[in-house]
C-alpha cells in the first residue's frame, strides 16, 4: 500500500485505496473462516489485530502526509490513540485475567467497517462514476471517530470495576 501511495502514476491512489479495502475485506474473511472452521491459533489471535491495527495507523498517516488538514489529522489521532490505548488495555485485562470484559463488540465491528471502508474512499481519493469518494470518506472516517471514542468509553467502563480493584491493591 506504502508503495503504491507514492508510486508517481495517474492510478496509484486509486490502486491504494483498492488494495486497502481488498486487506480489509480479507482480513474479515479470514477471521471467519478461521473461528468457522476451528483454526484459530494463539499466534494468529495476537498477530491479526496487531496487523490490522498497523494497516490502519499507517493508512492514516499517509493520507494526513498528503492532506495537511487540522480535522483530518485529529481524526487520524483520535482513531490511533484509541488503539493504542484499548490494546493496552486488552493486555493489562488478560494479565489479570478479565480479557473478554474488553471482547470486541458489535460496536467495535460497526466501526472497524466505516473505518476500513472511509479510509479506502481517502486513498482512492476520485469521484467514481460522479461520487464523490473522498469526501464521502471523510464522513465515514470521522464517523468511525465518533464510533472510536464511544466504543473506548463502553470498554473503560466495562473494565472499570477490575481497574479500581488494582489500584485499591
Amino acid at each position: 500500500m506504502v508503495v503504491l501511495f507514492y508510486l508517481p502514476s495517474g492510478w496509484s491512489d486509486r490502486a491504494a485505496g483498492l488494495l486497502f479495502l481488498l486487506a480489509g475485506i480479507t482480513d474479515s474473511l479470514d477471521g471467519w473462516l478461521a473461528r468457522r472452521t476451528g483454526q484459530v491459533s494463539p499466534l494468529g489471535t495476537f498477530l491479526d489485530p496487531v496487523a490490522d491495527k498497523l494497516m490502519v495507523a499507517t493508512a492514516l498517516v499517509l493520507i494526513v502526509s498528503r492532506d495537511h488538514d487540522w480535522y483530518l489529522a485529529l481524526t487520524a489521532a483520535v482513531i490511533i490513540g484509541r488503539e493504542i490505548a484499548i490494546s493496552a488495555l486488552r493486555e493489562w485485562m488478560a494479565e489479570i485475567g478479565a480479557r473478554r470484559k474488553v471482547a470486541v463488540s458489535a460496536l467495535g465491528k460497526v466501526k472497524t467497517v466505516a473505518q476500513i471502508v472511509g479510509i479506502s474512499m481517502l486513498l482512492y481519493r476520485e469521484k467514481l462514476l460522479g461520487f464523490p469518494l473522498y469526501e464521502a470518506g471523510l464522513a465515514l472516517t470521522a464517523l468511525a471517530a465518533v464510533l472510536t471514542l464511544w466504543s473506548m468509553a463502553l470498554y473503560l467502563r466495562a473494565a472499570w470495576p477490575d481497574l479500581n480493584r488494582a489500584q485499591d491493591s
